[in-house]
């Protein structure tokens, strides 16, 4: 059994401090707040809920999408968008829906795909696969903080108390004051998040609660308009039937269904908006209350409730956007739902509508020419208004929560972040600088945000696509067809294409995001070269009881010789000596022999396993899983010169060059030993006299 040395353990890194002012929830997700890590860490006592409470702190992200999905939807497909929007469910129903159980199911603590990748890809390989991930979910966090804050200011510019702002506000173009708006409204979510914020699910279920009742109200009275007025549905289907479909750049020529529902099919990558929430799903789920038999290892009622809440979600928002794309194409003119004029046949003139980007609103409002419900009028679209922009509000916050803690979760560990990344108040100054910065590139534009935001959010999706194909290949046994799973794998494959298409027909998306992964690989590295002479140490584990022993003796040996020993090139006698000769050692100064075998050396902290043997007289250390051979020597020889007389390290000379070595050493763990040796250990034993010697022969 390996039991850690109390003696010899090193402190080990403290988990990085959680914006514990701010959000209970964790990682791995889009718009994802801040959770406790898992099993065993001490925030894993943090209270938990019913799980459809639960369902209304993930739902601050994925339901607030009404507030534009549905102008998006009528941008992008016209009055396609019905159907379009009918494909959308069924990907998320079919697709989406099953790839998060399984996510659900892997990862119970609410690390969410990005773990699940980087536990089946090791090495540096797996780390740059999750390093170009959190770039795309960096991209997914601050755009959906810049697009909710853009949104929100769209909604309050066009509600009728926006005419009683001072003067110097109207002196503004309109962009000029969404600009102006959303910046500010970034800015006062920043400082919201300085100061911290608690009891955010019960706040949550309020605010969804009410935003999802006020939804109901406009769909619903819409929905039952139409079924009063069957004419306005027959308008819709003579439009389809001839063509008048209010698409700029139709992908396909004709006018037959066939053609409608292949269109729908390609249209239907610029609404997946409508997938923004499982991410977020997965990673709230430590926060949901399982069963009273729940287990760390295998907390089953908290996955079952887990897949509820996420099956729930879509349930719901399956519902909101078939109703949303209904009551849009049918009772709002196109006209007002279009930005830009549309040259397609039949499209009326202009463009640039007051329903663009608040198509629900206009209906709040009681705007446009049919009167669906006496109820809605100033007085309710405020209501609605107030409602929207408070839930789009709250989509920044949880944006901002996720940023802040999946950049203390995984880049500090791997080595590629400075240490002041764990704190809050820096990290919140710089996510709000470069929100800032995104906004103004994009000239606070919700539709222009929405390839980026897409982009982010289809990456997650498919990666988690990946990573449920991959364990699923792995947990099933036979041949490999029949370990395949091919519904998962098909799921895969739309997901993919899904992205691809996204990706060519709005490349801003991956333009963003190819910065924040260059921006996070660049600085990561950079980081990663400067923090390799940290000693990097957690603890020794031992193999066996016989080990941990011998080496509280080795602390008390006088004058102790460590001579590092590459096993396989030669014998422990020739190795032997050869040093006594060399080095000039008698015959009865004891040398201990270390052999030190690397681990995976993409790692930073370290936890290497020792088993200490007596062999003919002579003591052999041998070390596994190291990360760095330099490191290992090095902590031995400290701990054993914080126990007794600091010991000499004798080292034969290496012909290597310089930049080789270097490389090696910051690559693979190996190179220069001896330079580096020393290095580590002046950089992390301040007192001299405790220094070991290095002694190059």
């Amino acid at each position: 059994m390996m039991q850690p040395d109390p003696r010899s353990q090193s402190e080990s890194q403290e988990t990085p401090p959680t914006p514990a002012d701010a959000v209970a929830g964790p990682e791995s997700g889009p718009s994802a707040p801040h959770v406790p890590p898992g099993p065993g860490h001490p925030a894993d006592e943090h209270h938990r809920t019913f799980w459809l409470w639960v369902m209304c702190l993930t739902g601050v992200d994925y339901f607030s999408t009404l507030g534009y999905q549905p102008s998006i939807a009528f941008e992008a497909a016209g009055i396609l968008a019905p159907i379009a929007t009918i494909v959308l469910v069924l990907v998320t129903l079919l697709g989406a829906l099953p790839v998060y159980a399984h996510v659900a199911r892997c990862s119970p603590n609410g690390q969410g795909s990005i773990a699940i990748l980087e536990r089946l890809m090791r090495g540096w390989t797996g780390k740059t696969v999750v390093l170009a991930l959190l770039g795309f979910a960096a991209t997914d966090f601050v755009i959906t903080k810049t697009l909710s804050a853009a949104d929100a200011a769209v909604h309050m510019i066009h509600n009728p108390l926006w005419q009683y702002m001072p003067p110097f506000v109207h002196a503004l173009s309109e962009h000029g004051q969404q600009m102006a708006l959303t910046m500010t409204l970034l800015l006062v979510l920043g400082a919201v998040f300085m100061r911290g914020f608690k009891e955010v699910i019960g706040l949550a279920v309020v605010v969804v609660g009410l935003y999802l009742t006020l939804n109901l109200l406009v769909v619903g009275s819409g929905l039952v308009y139409l079924a009063r007025h069957p004419e306005l549905f027959s308008d819709w289907t003579t439009n389809l039937a001839e063509g008048n479909w209010y698409l700029r750049h139709p992908p396909l020529s004709g006018h037959d269904m066939l053609t409608v529902v292949l269109i729908s099919i390609l249209l239907f990558p610029k609404l997946a908006l409508g997938l923004s929430g499982f991410e977020t799903g997965v990673a709230v789920m430590p926060l949901i209350q399982g069963d009273p038999d729940d287990t760390p290892e295998e907390p089953r009622g908290r996955i079952r409730n887990a897949k509820k809440l996420l099956a729930t979600a879509a349930g719901i928002m399956s519902l909101y956007l078939l109703g949303s794309a209904a009551v849009t194409a049918t009772l709002i003119p196109p006209g007002e739902l279009l930005k830009e004029p549309s040259h397609a046949a039949g499209a009326p003139e202009g463009g640039g509508g007051s329903a663009a980007d608040r198509a629900l609103a206009f209906l709040a409002h009681g705007q446009g020419p049919h009167e669906i419900n006496p109820l809605f009028g100033d007085a309710f679209g405020t209501l609605y208004d107030l409602s929207t922009m408070v839930i789009l509000s709250f989509a920044g916050l949880s944006a901002m929560a996720g940023l802040l803690n999946l950049v203390p979760q995984y880049l500090p560990r791997y080595g590629m972040a400075p240490e002041w990344t764990r704190a809050v108040r820096p990290l919140v100054v710089l996510f709000t600088l470069i929100n800032l910065t995104v906004t103004w590139v994009f000239g606070a534009s919700v539709e222009a945000q929405g390839g980026a935001y897409a982009t982010g959010v289809l990456v997650l999706i498919s990666s988690a696509c990946v990573a449920t194909v991959i364990d699923r290949y792995r947990q099933n046994t036979g041949h490999w067809f029949m370990r395949l799973s091919w519904p998962f794998l098909a799921i895969t494959v739309v997901f993919f294409f899904t992205t691809a298409a996204n990706m060519i027909e709005r490349p801003d998306g991956i333009k963003i995001a190819s910065w924040f992964i260059i921006a996070i690989v660049v600085s990561s590295f950079g980081s990663r070269l400067k923090r390799s002479t940290e000693l990097r140490f957690k603890a020794f584990e031992f193999a066996d009881n016989n080990s941990h022993f011998l080496w509280d003796s080795l602390k008390h040996l006088e004058f102790p010789v460590l001579v590092p020993h590459r096993p396989g090139r030669r014998g422990l006698d020739d190795k032997e000596a050869s040093i006594r000769h060399r080095h000039r050692l008698s015959d009865d100064v004891p040398i201990v022999f270390i052999e030190a075998v690397l681990g995976d050396p993409s790692e930073f902290q370290q936890s290497p396993l020792m088993e200490i043997k007596q062999q003919e007289g002579r003591f052999v250390i041998r070390v596994s899983r190291c990360a760095s051979i330099a490191h290992a020597i090095a902590t031995i020889a400290l701990e054993l010169s914080r126990g007794g007389t600091p010991p000499e390290i004798h080292f034969g000379w290496s012909d290597e060059s310089e930049l080789t070595a270097t490389v090696g050493f910051f690559l693979f763990g190996e190179g220069n030993v001896p330079w580096r040796v020393r290095d580590l250990i002046r950089k992390a034993e301040p007192d001299p006299s405790l220094h070991p010697h290095v002694i190059i022969g």
